[in-house]
């Protein structure tokens, strides 16, 4: 667990999430960060009572990259309200596969949430029940199959960037569920949260944090190269 703590301080808490990781529990019951983190301050600290920790944003199972976790119940309150207000900017990488798009682009859909399949439907315009998604990308890198993008994003909706792309014309490396012809070994995709920038909820300082993308992929590695 050290080694994912990328930040950390009495109020909060920065994870470099690996792929396959939950965030925190659901119906599989499986061991999510929330759980595995209380546990290892708990020991670290040696603390006797319930260990605080909250959730302030979610990223998807098969992504990779930075979560934050508040260690206080007013740095949570404000960080969730922060993240509403869209006062913490969050910069994706993805991996998709070359083709011909533009250098920069930015994508508005309206995405509506279907419960049975737990994927996002992709509108054109303004649909009964769907919200506005909007993001901006840029491609950063170009290797022999695949372009980097670095991505912007405006607004925070389910499967958001995964289903624009895929929208777009290029589905994200091995994301299956939006359309990628195959899936990556690990079961997870080239989605990445790469950067976070936020003033500190108490402090007021100016965070900046970046994650390395996960080494025991190739093609990600080459992307940081």
């Amino acid at each position: 667990m050290e080694e994912q703590i990328v930040y950390e301080d009495n109020h909060l808490l920065v994870i470099n999430k690996k792929v396959g990781q939950l965030v925190q529990g659901d119906k599989t019951g499986d061991d999510s960060l929330l759980e595995l983190i209380k546990d290892f301050i708990k020991k670290r600290d040696d603390k006797p009572g319930n260990v605080f920790l909250g959730l302030v944003h979610r990223i998807d199972r098969p992504t990779s990259g930075l979560v934050i976790y508040a260690k206080t119940s007013k740095a949570l309150s404000r960080l969730t309200q922060m993240v509403k207000n869209r006062e913490v900017k969050k910069t994706y990488w993805a991996v998709v596969a070359k083709d011909m798009i533009p250098k920069t682009q930015r994508l508005v859909h309206y995405l509506k949430k279907n419960e049975k399949n737990n994927k996002a439907i992709v509108f054109p315009k303004a649909t009964e029940g769907a919200k506005e998604a909007i993001l901006t990308y840029n491609v950063i890198k170009t290797l022999d199959n695949y372009l980097l993008l670095e991505i912007d994003l405006e607004t925070g909706r389910h499967h958001q960037i995964r289903a624009q792309l895929s929208k777009t014309g290029v589905p994200i490396k091995g994301d299956l569920k939006y359309g990628s012809p195959r899936s990556n070994p690990d079961g997870g995709i080239n989605l990445h949260a790469r950067k976070l920038e936020f003033i500190h909820p108490v402090t007021k300082e100016k965070i900046e944090i970046t994650a390395p993308v996960p080494q025991n992929d190739a093609v990600w590695r080459a992307c940081e190269e």
